[in-house]
């Protein structure tokens, strides 16, 4: 069984159990909501959609790529702020080129060896959870960038590289190891913006709905937005 269909079957009984119900406040999804998205992106994963044939060939995954794409649109939708919006846009950009570099500055990238310690393609998807949630901050942003991120990392790779000698030229966006990477980036990016938030919460003296107005207004900063009614943005 595929490493990415494992980890959404963990999530989802984290989100059946309501181990999950804090992340999911932050990001505006019911539990429902989570468990269809899960469901439709395993399913999904099943599924190929051919965008161009003949040598060049492209198709693009429904779990690996559709459903993700879709999820990262309705999240900016709901998003409180235009700001919010475009710095999870820029966060999944960014976060694609910094895989995309980490991938030319390592000598095992998609299509080369193999690192010594880690699989390509796991590495990339855990730098790219960094990234997304170092620049996206929310749990909403670093969710969006860290799928988004590794798909324009697919299509950087595809458009800048070309295929690699010796292999087919077709390329599956979503499709194969990259369905394994963006389902660990957008797991690795939200879950350390919930411990990173969580922590940064209790340091700070717990939420900020609990929060003295001055200790919350000096911890906010000027240019700090809500996720919600009254959580931190981390």
């Amino acid at each position: 069984m595929p490493l990415g269909i494992i980890v959404l079957l963990l999530v989802a009984a984290l989100v059946f159990f309501g181990a999950a119900q804090r992340v999911l406040d932050r990001m505006r999804l019911t539990d429902s909501q989570a468990l269809l998205i899960l469901g439709l992106i395993i399913a999904g994963s099943f599924f190929d959609v051919p965008v161009s044939r003949g040598p060049g060939a492209v198709t693009v995954n429904v779990g690996g790529a559709v459903v993700p794409v879709a999820v990262a649109i309705y999240l900016l939708a709901r998003a409180e702020t235009a700001w919010e919006r475009i710095r999870a846009s820029l966060a999944a950009l960014a976060t694609g080129a910094a895989v995309w570099a980490l991938a030319q500055l390592t000598d095992f990238g998609p299509h080369g060896g193999r690192s010594p310690l880690l699989d390509p393609l796991w590495l990339f998807s855990l730098v790219g959870g960094v990234v997304a949630y170092a620049l996206g901050r929310s749990r909403r942003a670093a969710f969006v960038a860290g799928t988004l991120g590794l798909i324009v990392f697919q299509l950087l790779e595809f458009w800048i590289d070309g295929p690699a000698p010796g292999r087919a030229t077709s390329v599956a966006i979503g499709g194969g190891g990259f369905f394994d990477a963006v389902v660990l980036a957008g797991v690795v990016s939200s879950g350390l913006a919930e411990v990173v938030g969580e922590v940064r919460e209790r340091v700070s003296g717990g939420p900020a709905s609990e929060r003295p107005k001055a200790l919350q207004q000096s911890l906010e900063g000027p240019g700090d937005e809500r996720e919600d009614g009254g959580g931190t943005h981390a």
